[in-house]
């Protein structure tokens, strides 16, 4: 497909070079949680992590920014997680991850025919950039709050 949109005389970015790979209704999925990240974090910086196979985004805080959040498309679904979940708030039980024991992370995951609700991707998404933000004490003190 790639050499198709090239010989077309189509420019892609890396992103949506990637994106081709996948099947229709995952690359949709994939570029509307892209949409979703920057416009509930505009100063996050979007980058494709090629050896992770996903798109990740960093706050531009730090050097070298400080990675916080990821729309990861695989053939059946598609995710998007944040590097901070189990320390933000989950009232309604969305979020995806503790039933594999991850330690920091938590997702939701989308299949080709699920609608994506904008306003919890959005407001993860704004959580898990305020945590990232924090020092590593008050992470800690929310973390120990959390536990209590």
């Amino acid at each position: 497909m790639l050499g198709v949109a090239r010989t077309l005389g189509l420019e892609l970015d890396e992103i949506a070079e990637f994106l081709i790979f996948y099947p229709a209704p995952i690359a949709r999925h994939a570029q509307r949680l892209r949409d979703l990240v920057k416009e509930a974090v505009p100063n996050a910086v979007e980058r494709l992590r090629p050896g992770w196979r996903l798109i990740g985004y960093d706050l531009p805080i730090t050097r070298h920014g400080t990675y916080f959040a990821w729309v990861w498309p695989e053939n059946e679904h598609v995710h998007v997680g944040w590097q901070v979940g189990t320390l933000m708030a989950d009232p309604h039980g969305l979020l995806r991850g503790a039933h594999l024991r991850l330690k920091k992370v938590r997702y939701l995951t989308y299949g080709p025919r699920d609608r994506i609700a904008p306003r919890p991707v959005i407001e993860f998404t704004r959580d898990a950039a305020r945590i990232a933000a924090m020092s590593r004490g008050e992470r800690q003190l929310l973390a120990l709050a959390r536990s209590a």
